[in-house]
């Protein structure tokens, strides 16, 4: 048979059986870390105009992405922690929304 042994052939069959599974295994879901200063009883629109635009991009959440919401509360100082905590979670993109408002001293500003 072409120069093939009847063993090469069988394992040759079996690892061709194998690609399907191995194809599922690589269209695990992504995962996009969400990273915020907010809290997650500030942000319902901006979560879902987030995730609205993940869908038009074709990411539906819970279907081909995840979607690690991060909340610091407010807290600048957790920022730091949470974002090595989403690096940890190995997410394909990590998205950081914030801003803040401060008044400015008289001398933070140049003249």
């Amino acid at each position: 048979m072409l120069g093939i042994r009847r063993r090469d052939f069988i394992s040759l069959l079996g690892g061709a059986a194998a690609w399907p599974v191995t194809a599922r295994a690589q269209q695990r879901m992504q995962v996009v870390g969400f990273l915020t200063l907010w809290s997650p009883g500030d942000t319902p629109p901006r979560t879902r105009e987030f995730a609205q635009g993940l869908k038009e991009a074709g990411f539906v959440e819970g279907q081909n992405v995840v979607i690690a919401f991060r909340w610091a509360e407010g807290g600048y100082e957790r920022l730091s922690a949470l974002a090595s905590d989403l690096v940890d979670l190995r997410v394909a993109v990590l998205f950081a929304a914030g801003g803040f408002s401060f008044t400015c001293p008289e001398n933070c500003m140049p003249q």
